[in-house]
């Protein structure tokens, strides 16, 4: 998938966004599976204590195009996690589902592929971790107004993304 360069979106200060995450927690953030579809880049990263990340990494995963990419599935989501080096592209894919109020968004990953171009290079099956340790994003909050997704993952990390809209011919 070809996209341009990104630019950043403002982040907001810790406080807010860890006092949106505590509301979430008490009332749901109301995020339901069909809002979830499309190309989310990611923006910015945060620590667990939402302190900001080391200085530029956030600039670095927004210029390998750091990706996260959902699609409606079978019976869930299909899932696609992908950065991108010039035409180098590692990709992990695999199946989401979406649970709880809050909710929770768990996955598992079963391929992992190294693309040059089109043409791939490395293709290998992913095991799946068992149940009680699948990874997930507790989603925060999905802001259609500004185009931004908020989650913490399982290690306790937060991650906004910011929608990709395709170019309009």
């Amino acid at each position: 998938m070809q996209s341009p360069m990104i630019s950043a979106v403002p982040s907001p200060p810790a406080a807010e966004l860890l006092a949106r995450e505590r509301q979430s927690r008490h009332k749901g953030s109301g995020i339901q599976i069909e809002q979830l579809p499309g190309c989310w880049m990611l923006q910015q990263t945060w620590s667990r204590n939402g302190d900001a990340p080391a200085p530029g990494s956030a600039t670095l995963l927004r210029w390998l195009q750091a990706s996260l990419i959902l699609s409606r599935g079978e019976q869930d989501l299909d899932i696609v996690n992908q950065v991108s080096l010039a035409a180098f592209r590692l990709r992990f894919s695999g199946h989401a589902q979406l649970k709880g109020s809050r909710p929770l968004l768990m996955f598992s990953f079963t391929s992992m592929e190294l693309s040059w171009l089109d043409q791939v290079l490395l293709q290998r099956r992913l095991t799946s971790p068992k149940a009680q340790r699948l990874p997930f994003f507790a989603l925060i909050e999905l802001n259609e107004q500004k185009g931004t997704l908020t989650a913490r993952g399982r290690g306790g990390g937060l991650a906004q993304w910011s929608r990709h809209m395709p170019e309009s011919p």
